[in-house]
């Protein structure tokens, strides 16, 4: 999919993010869509159980020597972790409890958040609405690479750390390229985050900490789970700008590989989002899609046409008001 020449720039286009215009298309033929609209009943069970289900491995994974702690967090924490940071983006946008109970997302993502062990619920959110709004804007989209990031990571083993320490960009890039003060709920977030971990600490041990946060850095990096990352919006074909997985990882992270259905609606549940593609079918089925996350991660770090710089980038001047 991608093109034969290593790029040297990001792709700048001068055009509004495409999703705000397909979803007006898409509904003047199939108003029907609005009828998927709101929350899921059974989402907060699903991510409730996956809290759960952390909290008893603690009991386990304690007393485990530190190469198994690892192989445990790489592929079993881990995946459950990043299945709740899904859960987290799921619940920023509010698909939990519905628009009418705004604090009852909260708390839920809360809930959610701790077994993650870095608070992010709420930052999350506050970043990622605007991603969705301003998709591709050089300041406000802070899921792009940063100039430094693309120049420095543009090699094939460039490629390879980045996707490893790919966590750790996610983290401080906003702080960097589009600070914001923290917000009363950060701060009850970041509260409610450090006790749980001082408990987690003081009933289990240093060890099963570790084990949370190792798992939570693990799984965003050089893991299958985290293929999605680069799926989503990286440019594998030229002047398509997001992109749907379709594949059987869907069904550990709520859906979030039916991207171009969750931009296009994202006041519809991921467990709906297959039902979008199935009333439209004219609207995804043509555009390019990834059939595996793995082989994404490969061809990221592998094709020379394909790094931190295939994303499209609209300049400052794009904003919507």
């Amino acid at each position: 999919m991608g093109q034969q020449v290593s790029r040297t720039d990001f792709e700048w286009v001068y055009t509004e993010e495409p999703h705000a215009s397909r979803r007006k298309i898409i509904l003047e033929k199939y108003p029907q869509i609005k009828k998927l609209y709101g929350c899921d009943p059974k989402f907060k069970w699903i991510a409730g159980g996956m809290v759960l289900i952390q909290i008893l491995s603690l009991f386990i994974v304690k007393d485990l020597s530190w190469p198994m702690l690892l192989v445990t967090a790489y592929c079993f924490g881990g995946v459950i972790n990043h299945s709740l940071m899904l859960a987290v983006h799921e619940i920023s946008h509010n698909l939990a409890f519905g628009f009418s109970r705004p604090m009852y997302n909260r708390i839920l993502g809360f809930i959610c958040n701790l077994p993650i062990g870095l608070p992010m619920s709420i930052s999350f959110r506050k970043y990622h609405l605007e991603h969705h709004r301003y998709q591709g804007n050089e300041v406000v989209d802070t899921d792009i690479p940063t100039l430094v990031e693309a120049k420095l990571f543009d090699t094939t083993f460039g490629k390879f750390l980045w996707v490893c320490l790919q966590p750790f960009f996610y983290i401080f890039r906003p702080l960097i390229i589009n600070p914001k003060p923290p917000t009363r709920l950060e701060i009850v977030n970041t509260v409610i985050q450090l006790i749980f971990n001082a408990l987690v600490v003081y009933y289990f041990g240093w060890k099963a900490m570790a084990y949370l946060v190792l798992g939570s850095i693990l799984a965003m990096g050089l893991h299958p789970v985290a293929g999605h990352f680069i799926s989503e919006h990286y440019m594998f074909a030229k002047g398509f700008e997001t992109y749907s997985y379709y594949g059987p990882l869907n069904w550990i992270t709520f859906n979030v590989g039916y991207h171009n259905e969750h931009h296009d609606f994202p006041a519809v549940p991921g467990s709906r989002l297959p039902e979008v593609k199935k009333i439209a079918p004219e609207f995804y089925d043509t555009m390019p899609q990834h059939t595996s996350w793995v082989r994404v991660l490969y061809d990221f770090i592998m094709d020379p046409s394909i790094g931190p710089y295939a994303r499209v980038k609209r300049h400052q001047t794009g904003l919507r008001t």
